[in-house]
C-alpha cells in the first residue's frame, strides 16, 4: 500500500510556482553569437542577434527576441529602441514567436554609444541598455541564465 501511494505521489504532476518581476527567473538564451541582457526589472530577457549566422534575419537589420518572465515568447508588444544621438526610435517590425526586426542601417560603426530597448506590453513595462563596444566583449553561450548569474558575472570581471 505504500509503495503504491508512493509511485502515485511521484507521478503527479507539479506546476511551477508563479514567478513575479524582479524574483530570480531564468531565461533562455538561445545562440551564440547574440547580446543578452535580463531587463533592469527583470521582467524580460532581449537578445540581440546582430546577423544572419545563426538565424536567417535579412541584410542591414538585427533581430531581438523577447521572452517574459515565463521564458515564453513576447508577442505583439511595443518595442521602442533608441540609438544614442538619435531623437526618433528605429523602425520595428515584429515577425512573430517573439522575434521583432530592426533596421541597422545608420546605426553607429564606432566609437562609444548605447542601444536602448523599451518593452510594453500590458503588465510588461522594461527595457535593457547595451552600451557598444564594451558589450561585444561580453558575448555568453547559449543557455539559462538569471539575473543573479548576470550580477555575479558582471562584478568578476
Amino acid at each position: 500500500m505504500l509503495i503504491l501511494l508512493f509511485a502515485f505521489v511521484v507521478q503527479v504532476p507539479v506546476s511551477p510556482a508563479k514567478v513575479e518581476a524582479g524574483e530570480s527567473a531564468a531565461f533562455t538564451k538561445h545562440f551564440h553569437e547574440t547580446l543578452f541582457a535580463i531587463s533592469e526589472k527583470g521582467q524580460v530577457s532581449i537578445e540581440i542577434l546582430l546577423d544572419d549566422k545563426e538565424y536567417a534575419i535579412g541584410k542591414d537589420v538585427i533581430g531581438v527576441v523577447i521572452h517574459d518572465l515565463h521564458d515564453e515568447d513576447v508577442e505583439n508588444a511595443k518595442l521602442d529602441v533608441i540609438v544614442t544621438g538619435n531623437a526618433e526610435p528605429l523602425r520595428v517590425k515584429e515577425k512573430g514567436g517573439g522575434l521583432y526586426l530592426v533596421a541597422s542601417a545608420g546605426l553607429p560603426k564606432d566609437g562609444k554609444w548605447e542601444l536602448r530597448l523599451a518593452v510594453k506590453k500590458k503588465k510588461i513595462d522594461d527595457g535593457a541598455i547595451f552600451i557598444f563596444p564594451d558589450v561585444m566583449k561580453d558575448k555568453l553561450a547559449a543557455g539559462k541564465y538569471d539575473r543573479e548569474m548576470l550580477k555575479a558575472r558582471k562584478e568578476a570581471q
